[in-house]
């Protein structure tokens, strides 16, 4: 396989998605950096990165692709296929936060946000991997957090968003490896992206009345977070690594954090013990091949 590879990234208007197009663009790699409505309400952020691969003549392209919309998405990964004949990385990145106490979040606030931040992945895959089958290759890469390993009271939905996407991540990797095709996931800690001033809040307020102290949680983890946000150009270079990394040397997570919270340790358990689940079901020979690349890269 050609060491560049052709990559579609979603969610790439701002944030860790805009940080990612341009880091693998400016190493030679062809990238299709997707966003919603280029031509609207995302205008400036699409000619924006239309003029960076103009100045600096790089193979940057923008697309529309809506993650909420099946028809959006399986005509951008068709336009990509048509343009350049194949499709190497999907980096699911696309998502937001909901925060507020769980109770105050209505069911469409609920719903939406899994739409997003679950679904959206679901329609990518989906839509990318008869691609990669027929290539024989391919890696599915998801943007989660260490709040799909953690919980953080008055995120419950932003984690129960991450958690979702951590196991149809996983077992992909275990579904997928036979064919060629990688899938892996990356666990950001806090960075400065413009995430902290685009979330949404719960609405349903009447319902938080009787909560008393535990009203000030949300404040108090968004100062916390805000306070230990770091640069988030770390998690574009981790990125790169990983699209870089040979094929079957792909780790199955990839903390990157200055902070580990206990992360790593859970995900240290969790390989251990879902070794014993695969053997438990007779499947340990099936995964050999992923158990093995799961703890043999760095």
């Amino acid at each position: 396989m050609d060491s560049k590879q052709v990559v579609l990234i979603t969610g790439s208007s701002t944030g860790f998605g805009r940080l990612i197009s341009e880091t693998l663009a400016r190493h030679g790699h062809t990238v299709f950096a997707t966003m919603r409505d280029p031509g609207g309400r995302n205008a400036r952020n699409a000619e924006e990165l239309r003029a960076l691969a103009k100045r600096e003549s790089l193979p940057l392209h923008v697309l529309e692709l809506d993650v909420t919309d099946d028809t959006s998405v399986e005509r951008a990964v068709r336009t990509v296929v048509e343009h350049v004949g194949r499709i190497d990385v999907a980096i699911n990145n696309a998502g937001y936060v909901l925060a507020g106490l769980a109770e105050a979040a209505t069911t469409e606030q609920a719903q939406r946000i899994m739409d997003t931040n679950f679904f959206g992945s679901v329609r990518v895959n989906r839509a990318v991997l008869p691609y990669m089958r027929r290539q024989r290759s391919g890696l599915l890469l998801h943007i989660s957090s260490g709040a799909g390993r953690v919980v953080i009271p008055s995120f419950g939905f932003y984690c129960a968003s991450k958690f979702a996407l951590e196991a149809l991540a996983e077992c992909c990797r275990y579904e997928l490896a036979p064919q060629g095709i990688e899938s892996s996931i990356v666990e950001p800690g806090a960075y400065q992206t413009p995430v902290f001033g685009n979330i949404a809040m719960a609405v349903d307020h009447a319902r938080t009345d009787t909560y008393g102290a535990a009203n000030q949680i949300g404040p108090k983890v968004s100062a916390a977070l805000t306070a230990a946000a770091g640069n988030a150009q770390e998690v574009a270079d981790a990125i790169l690594q990983i699209v870089e990394s040979p094929a079957g040397q792909r780790k199955l997570r990839y903390r990157v954090s200055a902070a580990s919270l206990g992360v790593d340790e859970i995900n240290a358990l969790c390989e251990s013990v879902q070794a014993k689940v695969l053997e438990a079901f007779g499947l340990a020979a099936d995964t050999a091949f992923v158990q093995r690349s799961a703890v043999g890269a760095s």
